[in-house]
C-alpha cells in the first residue's frame, strides 16, 4: 500500500507541475485548458490501408526468406482490428503548458488486454515540428509529425512521432503561435527585470560616491603640504620668541 500511495502522490505532483498550480494539498487535479484538439477521424481508412499494405509487403518478403510471412498473412485480420482500435483511441491536444498524446493500444492478441500510453511534451522544450511523408505514405495521403525537443540529442526512433493526424498544418500553427506567445512573455519579463536595476543604479544615493584613486592621492598630498607649512611656521616662531626674551 505504501508504494501505491507514493506512485499516486508522484503522479499528482507531475500533473501540478504541468498545470502550473501551486497548492500543498494532494487533491484531485483538474485537466488543463485545451487550446487545440487534433482530429484523426478523417484519416482512419487511409491509415489502416497504409499499415495493411506495409504489413503485406513485409509478409511477402518473409515468405521468400524463411516462410514466416505465411503466418503474418494469416494474422492480417487481427492486425487490422488492432490498428482500428488503436487509431480510434488516439487523443492529441495542446494545453497552455504541454502537448498531450493519449492512446489505448490493444496488445497483439487482444484477448490479453490493452496497453495505455500517455505522453506529455512541455511546450517550453519544443525546438522544432517536422512534417514528413514517405514514398508509401504518399499513395494513401498519410503524413507523420515529429516533435524535436530543445537540447536533447537522441536517435530518430526515440523522437515523439505521430501518424494519421487530419490537419497537421493547423496543429503545427496552433503550437507555434502559443509557443511564440510564451517566449515573448518570458522575454518581456526578462527585459523588465534587467531594466529595474539600471533605473535604480542611474541615481546613486548620497554618501555612496567613492572618489577615484587619483583624487585620493592629490588630497593626501595637499594634507602633507599643509602639515609641512605648519611645521615651518612653528620653526620660524621659535627664533622670534628667543630674541624677545633676550
Amino acid at each position: 500500500m505504501g508504494s501505491t500511495d507514493k506512485a499516486i502522490e508522484i503522479d499528482v505532483l507531475e500533473r501540478r507541475l504541468l498545470s502550473g498550480s501551486v497548492s500543498n494539498e494532494y487533491s484531485e487535479v483538474d485537466e488543463d485548458t485545451i487550446l487545440y484538439t487534433a482530429s484523426f477521424d478523417e484519416m482512419e481508412d487511409n491509415y489502416v490501408k497504409y499499415q495493411t499494405a506495409q504489413w503485406i509487403l513485409y509478409s511477402l518478403l518473409l515468405v521468400l526468406a524463411w516462410g514466416i510471412g505465411v503466418l503474418m498473412l494469416l494474422y492480417l485480420p487481427v492486425r487490422r482490428y488492432v490498428l482500428r482500435k488503436d487509431f480510434r483511441s488516439r487523443k492529441l491536444y495542446v494545453t497552455p503548458n504541454a502537448i498531450v498524446y493519449k492512446v489505448s493500444r490493444p496488445v497483439p492478441f487482444p484477448c490479453f488486454g490493452v496497453l495505455k500510453k500517455e505522453k506529455h511534451v512541455l511546450l517550453a522544450s519544443v525546438a522544432d515540428i517536422v512534417i514528413e511523408q514517405g514514398y508509401l505514405q504518399s499513395f494513401f495521403g498519410i503524413y507523420s509529425v515529429r516533435i524535436h525537443n530543445e537540447g536533447v540529442r537522441r536517435i530518430a526512433n526515440d523522437d515523439f512521432q505521430i501518424q494519421g493526424v487530419s490537419d497537421l498544418r493547423a496543429f503545427r500553427k496552433a503550437i507555434l503561435m502559443h509557443l511564440s506567445n510564451i517566449r515573448s512573455d518570458g522575454f518581456n519579463r526578462q527585459t523588465s527585470v534587467n531594466e529595474d536595476p539600471q533605473t535604480f543604479g542611474s541615481c546613486p544615493p548620497s554618501g555612496s560616491w567613492i572618489a577615484p584613486p587619483g583624487d585620493l592621492i592629490l588630497q593626501r598630498l595637499e594634507e602633507v603640504g599643509s602639515s609641512i607649512k605648519k611645521v615651518q611656521t612653528l620653526i620660524e616662531k621659535k627664533p622670534e620668541a628667543s630674541e624677545i626674551m633676550d
